[in-house]
């Protein structure tokens, strides 16, 4: 697959889109897919990133009591979630209940609810590890304590924040189970999150992988069913004049390994 894609990979591949390309016919490219996952990535973390990080700041500077622990323990339970039911929960939510139409916004919110947990984990443990001598000191000077937060703790874990949310991202970026129930694709252009099917990465590849054509296409991934191993029925010639018998049909169930035909003789 990988010399197959580096020999067909061209700035029209990066370019080109699958409008109007048959099944059948070389061609196409996956500009349209890269915009859709940039534009459902990045909505996602302009969500989930300030969320998570307001919710790791509150259990570990704040988080006293049931409140905290509720809020733990659903952390917790979001961390298993499997991505499949991140996309049942909002086409059931956002589709069904609410009437909205399946685009790259509710596919942002499916991916939303798996960055969370990862993004609220890691920063909650980059907060932790910050020396509490530096809040002490920045309290015996007389600050308070959201500005002792900002400009001291935040900075100093900022390190192992980014990289929590770069983990998140890298999650989401190849989900292909909460897109197809939430945005499914599309083979044009649509920079519009909020208006009908765009297209993502996950799912081009899904669609690519899923044609039973023999085509080459650029990204390698076209599959190419032979001719010889497809499963035909051939309607022999009817009955001469005079005989009662019906024609039978016979099927033609292609070659094995050995190159040898083989043919089913139907009743």
């Amino acid at each position: 697959m990988t010399i197959r894609g580096l020999s067909a990979f061209s700035w029209d591949f990066l370019t080109g889109t699958m409008r109007n390309v048959s099944p059948l016919r070389e061609g196409g490219g996956l500009a349209h897919a890269l915009v859709g996952t940039l534009l459902q990535v990045g909505m996602a973390a302009a969500i989930a990133v300030p969320l998570s990080i307001l919710v790791a700041i509150y259990l570990v500077e704040y988080g006293r009591g049931k409140l905290a622990t509720f809020v733990t323990f659903f952390v917790d339970v979001m961390t298993g979630v499997p991505s499949i039911v991140a996309g049942l929960f909002i086409y059931t939510f956002w589709v069904l209940t609410f009437g909205f139409e399946r685009s790259g916004f509710a596919a942002s919110l499916a991916l939303t609810i798996l960055m969370i947990p990862v993004i609220v984990r890691s920063t909650e443990e980059m907060l932790k590890i910050v020396p509490n001598d530096l809040r002490e000191a920045s309290y015996a000077l007389g600050v308070p304590k959201w500005k002792t937060i900002v400009r001291i703790v935040i900075p100093t874990a900022f390190g192992g924040i980014v990289t929590g949310v770069m983990l998140s991202i890298a999650r989401v970026a190849g989900e292909t189970a909460p897109l197809l129930l939430t945005t499914f694709l599309s083979q044009s252009m649509n920079p519009n999150l909020f208006t009908g099917a765009q297209a993502s990465v996950p799912t081009f590849i899904w669609d690519q992988i899923r044609r039973d054509a023999c085509v080459d296409r650029p990204s390698g991934l076209g599959r190419c069913a032979r001719p010889d191993h497809r499963r035909r029925h051939v309607l022999r010639p009817g009955p001469a004049r005079g005989q009662t018998h019906r024609p039978r049909a016979a099927i033609d169930l292609g070659k094995d390994r050995n190159g040898q035909a083989h043919r089913y003789q139907g009743p």
